[in-house]
């Protein structure tokens, strides 16, 4: 049986480190020959990072990623090489002379023995959710060009190609292909890597051809990278899928002219582990990506900064990772004593800095224009607009990134406070419902988890067991302000993520009052959210990005 023995570099890399990109590759492309592989695939964008956006109207940008191409190139040998790039559009004829945009291409590579051989040009641009490609790249012309290299013929094409079922890749097949090499800058949301894996197996039995596909690794800004690249024989049969959530460099011998076996399968990891490590993943490359030593937490015994804590934790290690309480009148002994076991627990420093004062000081400055005016959300409010500047001071004073402990369903309604417990630098648990964030505290508490560092359990039972509450006024609990959790997040998964309407969402047997004010407290909180810190995508439409509407807006559904 005829064989292609084919390499693969899954790698962790940043956007604009050109420099460090290449290094990084040059050294797969040695490792490769090493290996003695036909074929080494690197990922969509690998030498410049993805996604560049505006970075691609840069022209120094631009040449800088092309002389790294040229620099690996001559870099090459007997191994063929695949590697993306952003290459200067060929024909354009649908751009304005003036313009700067849409005149470059996302392009891939192909590189043998001292060459450029061969450049195709992305041809679908895929223009929704996070993506923005129609903006910045001219569509290639060339779905069917295939490579004639090794003694076989290599059809090249670059992500959302494959996702099409008659895309370019089908086109190769169709012109002669015996193997299909497809590079990636797919980003993780949560039960995305069985997709794929479904959809590349239908591309390979349709195309009657074996599967290449490789995927980048890591964390860019708000998209995190999940890896999982996969080889399909023709016939459908998985060969080879790399970790979720780690570099790799594998070799598989691909068959030509049969099934083939079944060579390396690392397993899919479950629902709420996949989820934690890509919260782990984001935090993580965020933080040293940016060049911060460490960060600051700001614990209040409950629930979502203790899981911040320990997502920050197993990121970054225990010496990186700051908490500081800040009891004010309405702080539970449980919380303090809460925070203190916790930190105690992930051998995190720990100090309490109480806001007591500064509270009454604050509220004795305002008594004047708040005479005749009986208390409300604006003495919460200040608690926690102290808790943040003080957070802020102690970045400002030693160096570390502030870490926003907020989820999905309090920036949802807009049950957080503008430049208080919203200040920080990132908000990993921006995407996470609340409902999410109790089934991963309980699943790091659970057996078995030891991967990170051996901590285990990190949350105390208590903080998971009590009623969550922001603790701003005598006995306060969340369920005061919102609809209980399991009831919030369910009408929030079908209004935000799903787009549903009112009255299909009432279809289901919510309740219409509960319902319409749930609603309305999204879209009156849109302001909130465009001021709000970036935080990890896990789902299929996260704030940001992925859900783009106007502040001001009279629409109602």
């Amino acid at each position: 049986m005829r064989t292609l023995r084919v390499a693969g570099a899954q790698l962790n890399l940043t956007v604009g480190d050109i420099g460090g990109n290449t290094e990084l590759l040059a050294q797969s492309m040695k490792w490769a020959e090493n290996e003695n592989a036909d074929v080494l695939v690197f990922s969509e964008m690998a030498v410049c990072g993805y996604p560049p956006e505006d970075l691609v109207l840069r022209e120094g940008f631009v040449t800088a990623n092309l002389e790294a191409v040229e620099m690996l190139a001559r870099q090459s040998g007997d191994t063929v090489v695949v590697v993306g790039f952003v290459d200067h559009a060929a024909d354009v004829d649908d751009v304005p002379d003036d313009s700067v945009v849409r005149t470059v291409a996302n392009a891939a590579a192909v590189l043998h023995q001292g060459q450029v051989v061969g450049v195709y040009h992305k041809v679908l641009l895929p223009n929704y959710g996070v993506f923005d490609e129609a903006r910045y790249f001219a569509r290639g012309g060339e779905p069917a060009r295939i490579w004639d290299l090794v003694g076989l013929q290599l059809g090249v094409s670059v992500c959302e190609d494959i996702w099409v079922s008659d895309g370019p890749p089908a086109q190769q097949a169709a012109a002669g292909a015996d193997v299909l090499l497809n590079i990636n800058a797919s980003p993780f949301n949560y039960g995305k890597a069985l997709a794929r894996e479904d959809l590349l197996r239908a591309r390979a039995r349709a195309a009657g051809a074996p599967i290449v596909y490789v995927n980048q690794v890591g964390g860019q800004d708000e998209l995190v990278f999940d890896g999982c690249s996969m080889v399909f024989a023709a016939d459908g049969t998985i060969l080879h899928r790399s970790p979720q959530f780690a570099p790799d460099h594998f070799v598989v011998e691909v068959p030509l002219d049969g099934p083939g076996e079944i060579q390396d399968l690392q397993p899919l990891l479950s629902s709420s582990e996949e989820v934690y490590r890509a919260l782990v993943t984001g935090v993580g490359d965020y933080v040293r990506k940016n060049g911060f030593s460490h960060v600051i937490i700001g614990l209040s015994g409950g629930i979502d900064s203790a899981l911040t804590a320990a997502l920050c934790v197993d990121a970054l290690g225990a010496d990186a990772v700051r908490g500081i309480t800040m009891p004010s009148r309405y702080s539970s002994g449980g919380s303090v004593d809460d925070s203190r076991d916790l930190a105690q627990r992930m051998g995190i420093p720990f100090e309490s800095v109480p806001i007591e004062e500064i509270f009454s000081a604050y509220l004795a400055t305002l008594a004047p224009l708040f005479d005749g005016a009986a208390p409300n959300v604006a003495e919460e409010n200040l608690q926690a607009r102290i808790r943040g500047a003080i957070l802020m001071a102690v970045s400002n004073k030693f160096g570390g990134m502030v870490v926003a402990t907020g989820n999905k369903s309090e920036m949802a309604v807009g049950y957080a406070t503008l430049y208080g417990d919203m200040a920080g630098g990132y908000a990993v648990l921006k995407d996470v419902f609340k409902t999410l964030v109790y089934d991963l505290a309980r699943w790091r508490n659970g057996p078995g988890v030891e991967s990170f560092g051996g901590v285990t359990p990190p949350i105390p039972e208590e903080t998971i067991a009590k009623p969550p509450s922001a603790e701003l006024a005598p006995g306060q609990v969340d369920s005061d302000s919102l609809p209980e959790y399991s009831v919030l997040d369910g009408i929030l998964e079908r209004y935000i993520e799903e787009d549903r309407s009112v009255a299909s969402i009432l279809e289901e047997g919510f309740d219409p009052e509960v319902v319409q004010r749930v609603v309305r407290l999204v879209d009156r909180n849109e302001y909130k959210r465009r001021q709000a810190a970036p935080g990890v995508k896990i789902t299929v439409k996260a704030f940001g990005k992925d859900r783009r509407l106007p502040i001001t807006n009279r629409y109602q559904s």
